[in-house]
């Protein structure tokens, strides 16, 4: 029963972001896309792909490592962090993204700004197409009688809430 309850809240924070918020990224005064808050956590293929890198990873791991690589990427742990300049994806003049409805988009980029996180309903108020009540109305429709559902924010990032069941 809760696997089934935390299915049914994915999917209700999935059809909330794609019938609120996406449709809300062409006139977003702070698009996510030009990566001044956020981080954009990438595989090599995307980096390769999106930076047109001709080098080798090992190379190009060289090159960010000794300060030559873009300087909007930084590399932990097998994965690739973009800040501080726009994806190359981004369109500004269109605005959105090139590649948004390919394989090549990042994860994040599905997932931001509501996701669901262990059974837990994630929004990041930094996206200001999030209306929380809005929100915490279409998670409460799933969730039943007999059970509540509880917001808190995080208490190191209180620009994330939270969205749980209680019975």
């Amino acid at each position: 029963m809760k696997a089934d309850l935390a299915q049914r809240l994915a999917q209700a924070a999935e059809a909330y972001q794609a019938a609120v918020v996406i449709p809300h990224c062409a006139r977003c005064s702070a698009p996510c896309c030009r990566l001044d808050k956020l981080v954009l956590d990438l595989e090599w293929q995307q980096v390769r792909v999106l930076w047109q890198v001709q080098a080798p990873r090992a190379e190009f791991d060289r090159e960010l490592d000794a300060g030559q690589g873009p300087q909007e990427i930084r590399r932990a742990h097998g994965r690739y962090y973009v800040h501080q300049k726009p994806c190359p994806a981004y369109d500004a003049a269109r605005p959105g993204c090139r590649i948004y409805d390919q394989p090549l988009k990042p994860a994040g980029c599905s997932d931001f700004p509501v996701y669901e996180d262990g059974g837990v309903i994630v929004a990041d108020l930094r996206c200001e197409a999030v209306a929380v009540d809005s929100l915490r109305a279409r998670l409460s429709e799933v969730i039943g009688p007999g059970k509540r559902l509880r917001q808190s924010a995080d208490r190191d990032f209180p620009f994330l809430l939270e969205f749980s069941v209680r019975s």
